[in-house]
C-alpha cells in the first residue's frame, strides 16, 4: 500500500503524449512486452481490458502486435449486465476492435453469463474466470469523471468490498445510480496484482480528475484512488490531451 504523508499527492508514473494515436501506439507496445515477457516464463498469459470509448484505437494497434495469440487469453475488467447484443456490451466492443486480424487467434473470457442479473451470474462468472493465467500479464484501466474505474463507481453498493485488497472474491457485483446497468466487476486485488498496471486517459477533464484523486481523501468518493493507495507501485498513467 502506498503512504503518503500529509498534503502529499499519491504518486503516479504519468506520461504524456502528443496524440490518441501516438498514445495508442505507446500502449500497445507496453502491453505486448508484458504479455511477451509472462508468456516466456509460462507460457500462456492473461490480459484484462476495459470498456468504453476511450480504447479502441488502442485495441486496434494491439490487435495487429505481433505475439503467440493462441497463448493469450483477454477478459474484460468490468462488465455492463447486458448481452452482446447490446451497443453498451464491452465484450461487444473487445470482439469487433482487439480480437481481429492475429488477435483473433486469443482466447476470449466474457464476463456476461446470460443470467438474468449478474447476481445470479456470478457464481458461473467465477468459474469462468478459473483457468486464467495469474497473475494478469498486463491490466489496463479506464477512468470515468466520476473518478470511477472498473466498476467501482461512487455510491455503489458493493463499492467498500470492492475496493478492500483484503477481498477474497475476485469478481463482484456492482450497482449504482451513475452505472446505468448492474455491473459485474474485477474486485481491486487481481487487478493491483497484475505484472503491468496502466491508465488510460485522454483530455484536460479526465487529467483534472486524476490530479483531484491524487490529493488525500477518501477512496469511497473518487474510487481510482483506492488504486493508488493500494498498488505496490505509482500506477502507470498515459495521456493525451
Amino acid at each position: 500500500m502506498t503512504e503518503t504523508a500529509p498534503g502529499e499527492l499519491l504518486p503516479v508514473a504519468f506520461t504524456a503524449y502528443e496524440d490518441r494515436a501516438a498514445l495508442a501506439r505507446a500502449l500497445a507496445a507496453h502491453v505486448a512486452e508484458a504479455l511477451r515477457r509472462r508468456l516466456a516464463t509460462d507460457g500462456r498469459a492473461a490480459l484484462a481490458v476495459s470498456g468504453g470509448r476511450t480504447p479502441t484505437l488502442f485495441f486496434e494497434t494491439l490487435s495487429g502486435a505481433p505475439l503467440d495469440w493462441a497463448k493469450v487469453s483477454v477478459t474484460l475488467v468490468d462488465e455492463r449486465w447486458v448481452p452482446e447484443t447490446s451497443d453498451r456490451s464491452n465484450a461487444a466492443l473487445v470482439r469487433a476492435h482487439l480480437l481481429r486480424g492475429p488477435a483473433t487467434a486469443a482466447r476470449f473470457v466474457p464476463l456476461y453469463t446470460g443470467a438474468p442479473t449478474p447476481e445470479e451470474g456470478l457464481t458461473a462468472a467465477h468459474a469462468a474466470i478459473a483457468d486464467l493465467p495469474q497473475p494478469f500479464a498486463a491490466v489496463v484501466l479506464g477512468m470515468g469523471d466520476d473518478a470511477h474505474t472498473a466498476s467501482f463507481f461512487p455510491g455503489a453498493d458493493t463499492l467498500a468490498t470492492a475496493i478492500d485488497p483484503r477481498t477474497d472474491a475476485k469478481l463482484i457485483t456492482a450497482r449504482a445510480p451513475a452505472a446505468g446497468e448492474p455491473r459485474i466487476t474485477f474486485t481491486i486485488g487481481p487487478l493491483i496484482g497484475a505484472d503491468a498496471l496502466f491508465l488510460h486517459i485522454e483530455g484536460a477533464g479526465k487529467k483534472a480528475v486524476l490530479d483531484a484523486a491524487r490529493e488525500p481523501g477518501d477512496p469511497m468518493e473518487r474510487p481510482i484512488r483506492a488504486i493508488l493507495l493500494h498498488s505496490p507501485r505509482p500506477l502507470d498513467v498515459l495521456w493525451c490531451p
